[in-house]
């Protein structure tokens, strides 16, 4: 019996070890080209099985599918322009009712957009931009007035030689009027200004410095050319804004630096300051005109912030305290001085 098993058991393992093992040809060569081969999969019916297989079916039931209940976040490609939208609108108000301190009731409201679109790619860089401010006020006891009125465009073509250097050589235009006339208070029938009365173009070569976050902008240029434009008649018949007398049109060529440099001193504090400074060869060179604003914008929420800025501009072509003879002859045509302006409001800011 036992002899009978041992046989057995020999002829089993003998039979394994001579056995041959067939391959699935479960991958081929579908090609004779030595260059490249295409390889083609097959399908292959297994004969044998594992214990721990579990076969499921390739084919998909439509009344069977769910739609998804978390929407899948789309690929979007990556864009070399940075854009921003803003639109804000701040409104104060002061109401009295039998106060006895006494006072006036009054409405005051500013609304502003500011528009960028700025494109960076290795040696481009072109920086558009457009801010527009207008301010209303209205006080009982006396008709409305304006206390805000600003359009500003710029854009800035700038281009580097290599991707080291923050260096760029750079072309640069800029314009900046107002959208209704302005008037000396309480006068309303005489407007000291108007749309494009004054209005300034300026167009120019130089250089800039621009670092990888964008956040600061130093543009210097010996080379531009400033447009002053009067163009209503009465304006430019009294020469105002430096014109002469007559003309719609005064062209300068002089020196320009541009600053701009955006930071977040401490948290929901962003601070933005915007500098200008002209001075021309041939008329008055060494005197500087200057356009400076610094603000602080304070953030609330998403929606609602406060706002803390100042203006300062100084320009020796606007003059005033202007002395006329009795004949209507301008005794002395006025100073030049500096005007200030400051703003201080809380309103709704949307962003998009």
């Amino acid at each position: 019996m036992r002899l009978n098993c041992f046989l057995i058991l020999f002829l089993a393992v003998f039979l394994s070890a001579h056995a041959q093992v067939t391959q699935l040809k479960a991958f081929e060569i579908d090609s004779t080209n030595g260059s490249f081969k295409i390889i083609r999969i097959k399908d292959v019916k297994l004969k044998y099985l594992t214990r721990n297989a579990k076969l499921t079916d390739p084919r998909t039931v439509l009344n069977r599918v769910k739609p998804l209940s978390i929407w899948y976040n789309r690929f979007k490609p990556t864009s070399f322009w940075k854009k921003t939208n803003k639109f804000g609108l701040n409104v104060s108000e002061v109401s009295f009712v039998n106060w006895n301190a006494g006072g006036d009731n009054s409405v005051s409201a500013l609304a502003s957009a500011d528009f960028a679109r700025n494109y960076k790619f290795r040696y481009l860089s072109w920086n558009n931009e457009a801010q527009l401010r207008y301010g209303l006020n209205a006080q009982e006891g006396r008709k409305l007035r304006k206390t805000d009125d600003q359009i500003r465009l710029s854009t800035t073509l700038s281009f580097r030689k290599d991707t080291i250097t923050n260096w760029y050589y750079s072309v640069k235009a800029n314009i900046r009027t107002q959208f209704s006339n302005g008037y000396k208070y309480p006068d309303r029938e005489t407007p000291i200004s108007k749309f494009m009365a004054p209005g300034y173009l300026f167009v120019g070569v130089g250089t800039s410095y621009i670092p990888p976050k964008d956040q600061f902008n130093l543009y210097i240029s010996p080379a531009t050319m400033k447009s002053t434009f009067v163009l209503d008649e009465n304006l430019s018949n009294q020469g105002a804004f430096g014109v002469e007398e007559g003309d719609r049109v005064f062209l300068e060529l002089g020196f320009l630096v541009t600053n701009t440099w955006e930071t977040e001193i401490t948290n929901n504090v962003l601070m933005s300051h915007r500098l200008n400074l002209y001075t021309d060869y041939v008329r008055s060179f060494g005197n500087i005109d200057v356009d400076w604003e610094l603000n602080f914008n304070l953030k609330v929420n998403d929606f609602l912030n406060a706002n803390i800025g100042t203006h300062i501009i100084f320009d020796d072509d606007i003059k005033f305290d202007e002395e006329v003879a009795e004949d209507g002859t301008v005794i002395s045509p006025g100073v030049s001085k500096i005007q200030f302006k400051q703003l201080l409001g809380v309103g709704l800011l949307y962003s998009f």
